[in-house]
């Protein structure tokens, strides 16, 4: 699985935080990380600098699906500004589905939605997730050998099981939640790479 390191290089983390035995690992994870996300307030920098490279590896891609950033999530709108060749592909929940609409301008375009979620205005161009060349994913927490957490609700999971062969899944992480063990289920979808 290729890896795009930023400049601290360090993907191990050691997480101490102490739960009640009876909570399944998966469960405690995803607590864990919910508090590190919650008391960190992580530099997006470093993630930009390492999409660059990510991006200069896949100079064919052309609909790349991104998301608006949550407290604790890298924050990619300056490295998207800086690609408006790009078809820039951001989703919008509808039920328990996520459909993913065309954004030129981001600041304009989308507007708190599901979950406190920015999401793109409905009027917004669709495209089919079949027709989309790479997925750069939020997520609690990722594994080296392509393993992601999201928050459990599964949206990720059900879209990017529908991608086409040969889309690019992409985690987008601080290195802090590079883990040992995402504790991955059947219906879980792995990412091809990470970048951090």
């Amino acid at each position: 699985m290729p890896f795009t390191r930023n400049k601290h290089g360090n993907a191990s983390s050691r997480l101490q935080v102490a739960f009640p035995d009876s909570i399944d690992p998966k469960t405690r994870l995803r607590l864990t990380m919910r508090r590190l996300l919650r008391d960190n307030i992580p530099d997006s920098r470093a993630i930009l600098a390492a999409l660059e490279t990510w991006l200069a590896r896949h100079p064919d891609l052309r609909s790349i699906a991104v998301f608006a950033a949550l407290p604790g999530e890298a924050e990619l709108s300056e490295f998207i500004a800086r690609h408006p060749q790009r078809c820039w592909l951001y989703p919008r929940a509808i039920n328990d589905e996520l459909s993913f609409h065309r954004v030129e301008n981001p600041a304009a375009d989308l507007v708190p939605g599901s979950f406190g979620v920015r999401e793109p205005l409905a009027a917004l161009p669709r495209a089919p997730v079949q027709e989309i060349d790479a997925f750069l994913c939020p997520g609690l927490a990722f594994d080296k050998r392509g393993g992601r957490l999201g928050r459990g609700r599964g949206f990720y999971d059900r879209m990017l099981a529908l991608a086409r062969p040969g889309a690019v899944k992409t985690g987008v992480c601080f290195p802090f939640q590079i883990v040992a063990d995402t504790f991955p289920e059947a219906h879980d979808v792995a990412m091809d790479e990470l970048v951090f």
